[in-house]
């Protein structure tokens, strides 16, 4: 009697003998662009997707493709930049053609990492059962490392563990060394160079000793894997015969560098992205991965989605014009089949607060047009540039939900500086004085509590110097007293001077308290700027209507976080990937949008070129975009006037000017 014997399925190559018939009619669920690259399943193959194209769509039915064809799934490979819009695009494709898409390998490059280094990292040193970090984990152990510095450093700034695991990891993404991350990123402590490469040189040892792997640690083996030994890298080409990589203008150089060391076996590589909406080079990303990949395979065809599914005709054009005045990149033109809609909006207003009201009663008058808040953005380059605009729409009792950076009257240091104003107007706030002197080297929570009950017993409040205090604290208690002393001396008159000398107070302890003081600098700047609107303490504390701080210094939730209906406020950074019905885009001028940090370099420009384009094609309906007529800026101490540039590249035509008129 014959024994069986079963032939299994080479990956990538369909099985013979087997017919396969699909069932799903492509062209008709496809424009052609997309069915170009759906139907495109051999060779290198860059699909540049314009925003709102259909890049999603075009992957599900390509994975649905691909499995319909006969490939089997186990030697497709899915990259993505979450584990959700893998799996997401797996049960889409699933939906379509069976359940046989679970097979498919789809997840983060990270997570992909660590599934292949268990395998096969055993030839770089590494135990199948090494232990992965996650970043709480490896600030410890940095931590650990930066204990051990030399003692003659102890008395000097020295950055704390979370900055310089950022050091790290930027140097990593970026492909800097450790000294030219210091200088780029964060010069404050160029002095301490040396020591940081040190702490970071044990820390590699001790990692590689006890078998822990960080994240970016994930990515940096695998690559070496498949760079140093080539015995395993062709049993992984070998494996995912097919590969996509999503959102590719995302990648950082290690990510690009395994795609193409993968895809380089069969050569069936797809990537998909747009070079338009490459705009997060702070977290290592390249532009140039994308625009370089047909040089990396000269052979790669390139496919262009043009058609836009989701904004109107007049908006497309003005992204268009935008783009057109791009430095270098894939040329495309987005096109929609919708006709009509209204042209977008420029709103030239005179100052910032006016700027603030037009975009509060606008948005009003949206909503009783029957646009739900929450189907309407406001969009800022930098999360200070919304502070005005919150207090406005607190004024206005409309909720809302801030995205990227943090709420300015939430933020920590925010609220520390308002704890010491609030005292100045009421010495027996308890709530602020707790905040107040937790903020003192050598007072803790119960000492606080106990430094409080004798505050509020004492005939003078601010004479802190005589209180009975813990050695260590007592001289941090009369700098704060004396300070506290002569703000109360100015209490008649308008905020400006009060929120100056705390802030000068103040100024010294966030530099210990933060690594980031430079950019929470700025926000003192900010507030004593909000501060001249107002002429007294008093209106000023009840106009923020500022939620008491509480005893620890976390932040808040946001505010009317139990509404089901808040208008969005975001950064465009974490706009990304989203759209709604109607579009604010605030502080177009320059110095505001593009940034100022970005006008001294020309690829910083042309970053900030795309984070318009990428704000702008946020929209579906309308889009409005405005900047004050002229504007003091307290960080540069300049006054910006100029428009952004992108306006002037858009043009007067493609842009209906509103002007505002302060009713009668």
């Amino acid at each position: 009697m014959a024994r069986e014997y079963i032939l299994k399925s080479t990956p990538g190559v369909p099985q013979t003998g087997t017919a396969h018939t699909t069932k799903i009619d492509y062209a008709a669920e496809l424009n052609a662009a997309q069915l170009e690259a759906v139907m495109t399943l051999d060779g290198p193959l860059l699909c540049i997707a314009g925003a709102g194209s259909g890049k999603t769509r075009t992957l599900v039915y390509r994975v649905a493709r691909l499995v319909e064809t006969g490939i089997s799934p186990g030697s497709i490979l899915l990259l993505t930049f979450t584990r959700k819009a893998a799996m997401s695009m797996l049960d889409r494709a699933a939906a379509l053609v069976g359940g046989g898409t679970r097979q498919i390998a789809g997840g983060t490059y990270h997570a992909f990492a660590g599934q292949v280094l268990r395998r096969y990292g055993s030839v770089l040193g590494l135990s199948p059962s090494f232990t992965i970090m996650d970043e709480a984990d490896a600030a410890d152990i940095i931590n650990l490392m930066r204990a051990e510095r030399s003692p003659s450093t102890s008395e000097t700034r020295f950055p704390l563990k979370a900055t310089i695991q950022d050091m790290r990891s930027a140097s990593i993404n970026n492909g800097w060394n450790i000294s030219d991350t210091i200088t780029r990123r964060y010069p404050q402590f160029a002095e301490h160079t040396d020591e940081i490469a040190g702490i970071l040189e044990r820390y590699r040892s001790y990692k590689f000793q006890h078998q822990l792997l960080d994240y970016d640690d994930l990515l940096i083996f695998l690559l070496q894997l498949l760079e140093e030994h080539p015995a395993q890298r062709e049993l992984l080409q070998h494996q995912y015969a097919y590969i996509m990589a999503d959102e590719y203008q995302d990648t950082n150089r290690l990510q690009a560098n395994i795609t193409v060391l993968l895809g380089s076996g069969t050569r069936n590589v797809m990537v998909v992205g747009d070079d338009a909406q490459s705009i997060y080079s702070f977290r290592g990303a390249d532009v140039r991965n994308i625009r370089s990949f047909p040089e990396r395979f000269p052979d790669c065809r390139v496919i262009r989605l043009e058609r836009n599914y989701r904004s109107t005709k007049p908006l497309l054009t003005s992204t268009n014009r935008l783009m057109e005045h791009a430095q270098e990149g894939f040329a495309k033109k987005l096109y929609t089949e919708r006709e009509g809609g209204m042209q977008p909006v420029l709103a030239v207003c005179s100052d910032e607060a006016e700027q603030s009201a037009f975009v509060a009663q606008r948005i009003l008058e949206l909503r009783e047009e029957g646009i739900p808040l929450d189907r309407i953005a406001v969009l800022f380059r930098s999360s200070y540039h919304a502070f005005q605009l919150e207090l406005e729409l607190k004024r206005r009792h409309i909720p809302y939900v801030k995205w990227g950076g943090y709420k300015f009257l939430e933020a920590a240091h925010i609220k520390d500086l308002l704890s010491h104003v609030r005292v100045v107007l009421n010495p027996s706030d308890r709530v602020a004085w707790l905040r107040i002197l937790l903020l003192i080297e050598g007072v803790g929570a119960k000492t606080a509590g106990a430094l409080f009950e004798r505050i509020h017993a004492a005939s003078d409040p601010f004479d802190l110097k005589s209180l009975a205090a813990p050695l260590r604290a007592r001289e941090g208690l009369a700098a704060a007293g004396a300070m506290l002393r002569r703000a109360r001396e100015l209490v008649a008159g308008t905020p400006v001077p009060i929120v100056e000398a705390v802030a000068d107070y103040y100024g010294p302890v966030l530099k210990r308290r933060y690594d980031d003081f430079p950019r929470r600098l700025r926000d003192l700047d900010q507030l004593t700027v909000l501060a001249g609107k107002y002429q007294t303490i008093s209106e000023m504390l009840s106009e923020m209507a500022l939620e008491p701080p509480r005893d620890s210094v976390d932040d808040v939730i946001a505010t009317n976080a139990d509404d089901e209906e808040r208008l969005i406020l975001s950064t465009v950074h974490s706009a990304k990937g989203l759209e709604w019905h109607t579009v604010f885009i605030i502080w177009a001028l320059e110095g505001r949008f593009p940034s100022f940090g970005a006008l001294r370099n020309p690829e910083d420009i042309e970053e900030e070129r795309r984070l318009m384009y990428v704000g702008m094609t946020r929209a579906q309906e309308q889009l409005y975009v405005t900047h004050p007529a002229i504007a003091w800026d307290p960080a540069s101490g300049a006054t910006l006037s100029q428009p952004s540039r992108f306006l002037t590249e858009i043009g007067p035509d493609l842009l209906e000017r509103w002007e505002l008129r302060i009713a009668p």
